[in-house]
């Protein structure tokens, strides 16, 4: 018997582990220490391969498994010596009433359920471990009299305690271990709820895990990591290297998800500045250098101290060019290794590398004061297939080019959001403002003060103009072509306004807000 302050002493040990090789290692320290293995099925054999006696699980349940493998373990017999409180008199009793001797140590590592959406339903379901999950919640909810593993990757850890403490599991370390199991099966099921329920049900259940720790949040006095979502493979910010540099900050990671994002939009080699998660500058051409040149000149002020992403493999003369400036991080999907000396010639840039990654079905969740929101990411332009032209006057070529660029673009920007460029580059940008004609004057106005003409530029507008100042206002700054939404009541005066000044306009139907 036990009492609520002592340690147990580990004398029989129950293994059921998916990963052999570690089940094994495991189990030699254990049979060092004198400690008897009960094992089933696969497990067994492989113990008693490396040869450890195994008191197999089938010599007391009367079965070796049932169903084709379903039921092995799922047996008052394999269940009571588990559960059995040590300090009941009658628990023991009935114990030695069926000749059952109590577990110490649960021992399991849980079929993979697989992530991947290629395996078929049918097959995914069989891989769902029932026995195993029983085995671990029982020794979990029992943590005063018996100690659990739940992955093989504690396995090893577990084994040189084991034998520091000379087979004794303090009370502190098991009740740390209980914790562990319970959310590792809880994340286990939600891997598995998430496959089933293919975002349809009204109950949702996320299960993350810590990937990173953070220098800090928004601010130097709050805590933050970085978290990825158990059901889904690593993959974007959540696979990221960082090749060089100081620590990643909490904003730093939320300017760094534009900077990967915004860039993969275009076919071409692309380019990003950004300043606290909006860009300061886009711009495309034929190498990243002249993609980067492209995104600077638009507003070389606000782009001191910004991030800059990259659509592809950072070579050593864009390296030299963005290192003229204070920049706080670089990303891209991979780097020369010329490129990464050179970056590294500042030592607090941050290097990060962000592979490129097949599309992902995300969600957009984020917290309110007492909630969460949850919305599908918008990431597509199926609006651009086909333009609604709703002028007299179509667009040019050239305009059309410019106009897509644009609309792209603008989506990355905080709204309301007024983007004027060309067909290369970003000339003016007006973000977050809360009427759309004062982010037109400051679009207008930022273009001035990078001394870039507007004379032939075309401007993108994430959501409808309510009035016609803000098409005014543009086309006599130089404007000759507006993409907008469309869907205001007074749509048909914000025509007018663009037929009277020439202007050919794109109705796309489709908004691209972002708050």
């Amino acid at each position: 018997m036990t009492n609520n302050n002592s340690s147990v002493k580990i004398n029989r040990a129950l293994i059921s582990s998916w990963n052999k090789e570690k089940a094994v290692s495991l189990a030699e320290k254990l049979n060092r220490l004198g400690v008897t293995i009960v094992a089933s099925g696969g497990t067994a054999d492989a113990i008693n391969s490396a040869g450890i006696n195994v008191e197999r699980i089938s010599e007391k349940t009367g079965f070796d498994n049932l169903l084709g493998g379903r039921v092995k373990t799922l047996h008052p017999a394999v269940h009571a010596p588990i559960l059995a409180n040590r300090d009941s008199v009658a628990d023991m009793n009935e114990l030695k009433q069926f000749e059952l001797e109590g577990i110490d140590l649960v021992v399991v590592d849980l079929y993979p359920f697989p992530k991947d959406q290629s395996v078929e339903l049918t097959e995914a379901v069989e891989l769902i471990d029932i026995g195993g999950v029983a085995l671990i919640r029982g020794a979990a909810k029992n943590f005063k009299h018996v100690a659990v593993l739940c992955r093989a990757d504690q396995f090893d850890e577990f084994g040189i305690y084991i034998e520091e403490q000379n087979g004794q599991v303090g009370l502190s370390k098991r009740r740390s271990l209980s914790a562990q199991a319970f959310s590792w099966t809880s994340r286990y099921d939600s891997i598995i709820a998430a496959r089933l329920g293919g975002g349809q049900s009204d109950s949702k259940v996320v299960s993350i895990t810590k990937s990173r720790e953070l220098r800090y949040g928004e601010n130097p006095h709050q805590q933050a990591a970085f978290y990825t979502y158990d059901s889904l493979d690593k993959f974007g910010i959540g696979a990221l290297k960082q090749l060089g540099g100081k620590k990643l900050s909490f904003i730093n990671l939320l300017d760094v998800d534009i900077a990967v994002r915004l860039p993969r939009e275009f076919d071409q080699p692309a380019a990003t500045i950004l300043k606290h998660t909006t860009p300061c500058g886009v711009g495309v051409g034929d190498s990243c250098l002249e993609a980067f040149k492209n995104a600077h000149s638009t507003d070389p002020q606000s782009a001191f101290g910004g991030i800059i992403g990259f659509n592809r493999e950072l070579d050593v003369n864009s390296a030299k060019a963005l290192r003229k400036g204070f920049v706080e991080v670089v990303v891209a999907p991979s780097f020369s290794e010329e490129s990464i000396k050179e970056l590294k010639r500042s030592k607090n840039l941050r290097i990060v590398e962000i592979a490129d990654e097949p599309d992902k079905k995300e969600e957009d969740i984020r917290s309110l004061f007492g909630g969460i929101l949850i919305q599908k990411y918008d990431n597509s332009f199926p609006e651009l297939a086909e333009l609604n032209v709703v002028t007299k006057r179509d667009p040019s070529p050239e305009e059309f080019e410019a106009l897509k660029f644009g609309w792209i673009a603008c989506r990355y920007v905080k709204s309301n959001a007024i983007l004027l460029c060309d067909n290369k580059r970003t000339l003016g940008i007006g973000a977050g403002q809360m009427s759309r004609v004062d982010a037109s004057h400051i679009a207008v106005w930022k273009a001035e003060q990078a001394g870039l003409s507007l004379k032939g530029s075309v401007a993108a507008s994430d959501a409808f103009f309510p009035f016609r100042d803000g098409v005014d206002q543009l086309a006599d700054s130089g404007i000759t072509a507006i993409i907008q939404p469309g869907g205001s009541i007074r749509d048909a005066e914000v025509i007018k306004a663009a037929d009277e000044k020439g202007i050919a306009m794109i109705f796309t139907g489709r908004r691209h807000f972002r708050h």
